[in-house]
């Protein structure tokens, strides 16, 4: 059974750092570009980032860029967002995504263009 399990999440003040992890199970998704969505209550779910198979290849929201960093480590199946500079705006319930068929350039926005997803980790930002 195919499962990606996010962790890390937690509750921490503007300005701070927090680091997601997303380990997945079940099969390898070195081949597979990975990103991180996210939910903020009453809004629809959005994209975040992603990232390439490789690890060379990244696209980012506008405003979480300069802040926020993925990375992977496929020895372990795992890939990471680093956040930093949180503010309170960042609070939302983060999703990690799988899409093994696609290249993480194509469509990477679209919550429909990846196969796997996470249960979610809650990050909340106080002011």
């Amino acid at each position: 059974q195919v499962q990606l399990l996010e962790s890390g999440g937690g509750l921490v003040q503007a300005g701070d750092s927090l680091r997601l992890s997303c380990a997945a199970s079940g099969r390898s998704f070195s081949r597979a570009a990975m990103g991180w969505f996210r939910q903020a209550p009453g809004k629809e779910r959005e994209f975040v980032a992603v990232i390439s198979w490789g690890g060379t290849g990244q696209y980012y929201l506008d405003s979480v860029k300069g802040r926020f960093t993925i990375s992977r480590d496929n020895a372990k199946n795992t890939v990471y967002l680093q956040m930093g500079a949180l503010k309170p705006e960042d609070t939302a319930v983060y999703y990690c995504a799988a899409r093994p068929r696609l290249a993480y350039t194509n469509n990477y926005m679209y919550e429909s263009s990846y196969e796997y997803w996470g249960q979610g980790t809650q990050v909340t930002v106080s002011s």
